[in-house]
């Protein structure tokens, strides 16, 4: 470039210090830019062609939906700041393995959890980089865990990915707090893709609930934390289901610092706790219950045993479930407690703290010593 090409370039309401505008990259750009080579992206995605893009990545089901939906309005906020001029939401649903999920190993369970989590996090990377490649900004935020953990105790995800799923139309929030797709029930896991562009056609919220109302949710909770009357105790749920996720590590840290030497702390935390803990933290951690997504029926294709008969659907897939020999953590005092010594007795209880951090004690001292 001649010492006149630079200055030129420098010239105009998009002027350029002449160091920049004599860079090779910086050339090449505007060189295509002046031939018309722009690579525009449509305004509108074609909604069809995005559903087979989410289908070829991975994706079991996936629908769009407007980031103005009125249901979204509680999410709108979380999803500009993650990227701005986000105009649509694209909600991808990769379906589990049923048998596996129903086991009473929670191995095996952990293991269909992972994979299929990480699955539907490949799929909606493989998403966002086509639309990123066709002139699109789009970020696929993660599927589960972790997330923004600076933000705890607050609000620690970027997108709630069960309140778009159910907003695009790929099903409907159960008794359980599970979205229950019409077809693949609940046995799927979900991620969200952010664009910003709308999209030509947006999925339609269903008219009605998949669920059957068989209330095996309910049944299969051992802590009570599923209410027939539709109540839900997440704090229940949290503190036996996720132990050795980070409110249960929280408490197991706990329980290292306050005893006073080995022998203490092994009174406290039994050999099986201690190998279970490590391997949550050594691979991924392990889920303790999941019982009320195992036994749901609903879904077109999982509903046919249960109406075929469904004593025996109870006999094979609730009922070993409900007999498992297991510890169940529960908080001192809590409904969670009384529930599981009444309907489990065969089940031992933990009082554990759950991780939440303890009120300050009254007779604490001030930060001055006063």
């Amino acid at each position: 470039m001649s010492a006149q090409d630079a200055a030129e370039d420098t010239e105009g309401p998009k002027k350029l210090p002449a160091g920049l505008a004599a860079h090779p990259s910086v050339r090449a750009v505007r060189a295509a830019r002046s031939a018309g080579d722009r690579s525009a992206p449509p305004p509108v995605i074609d909604a069809d062609r995005l559903r087979a893009l989410c289908l070829e990545a991975g994706a079991d089901d996936a629908a769009a939906v407007s980031l103005d939906h009125p249901d979204l309005a509680g999410e709108r906020e979380h999803v500009l700041a993650a990227l701005p001029g986000t105009r649509s939401l694209v909600s991808l649903m990769v379906r589990m393995n049923r048998d596996s999920m129903r086991s009473p190993a929670r191995s095996v369970g952990n293991q269909e959890f992972h994979q299929t989590d990480e699955q539907v996090n490949a799929a909606a990377r493989k998403v966002a980089r086509a639309l990123g490649d066709a002139g699109y900004r789009a970020l696929n935020p993660s599927a589960g865990f972790p997330q923004e953990m600076e933000r705890f105790p607050g609000r620690i995800w970027v997108v709630a990915h069960k309140t778009v799923a159910v907003a695009a139309g790929l099903g409907v929030m159960g008794l359980h707090r599970n979205v229950i797709h019409p077809r693949f029930g609940n046995f799927v896991l979900l991620a969200t893709v952010l664009v910003d562009a709308p999209v030509s056609a947006y999925g339609q919220e269903l008219d009605y609930s998949p669920c059957v109302d068989c209330k095996l949710c309910v049944a299969a909770c051992p802590v009570g934390a599923i209410g027939k009357d539709g109540s839900f105790d997440a704090r229940a749920c949290t503190t036996h289901n996720y132990r050795e996720f980070m409110s249960g590590f929280n408490d197991w840290v706990q329980t290292v610092a306050d005893s006073e030497d080995a022998a203490d702390f092994r009174s406290r935390v039994t050999d099986p706790e201690n190998a279970s803990m490590w391997q949550s933290l050594a691979f991924k951690p392990s889920y303790k219950s999941g019982y009320c997504l195992a036994v749901c029926p609903a879904g077109e294709d999982v509903l046919g045993p249960y109406l075929d008969d469904r004593r025996a659907y109870l006999d094979t897939v609730l009922r070993p479930l409900q007999d498992k020999t297991e510890t169940l953590y529960v908080l001192p005092g809590s409904q969670a407690q009384r529930y599981a010594e009444r309907r489990f007795p065969h089940k031992p209880t933990k009082e554990v703290s759950g991780g939440w951090r303890p009120p300050a004690r009254a007779d604490a001292e001030t930060p001055d010593g006063h």
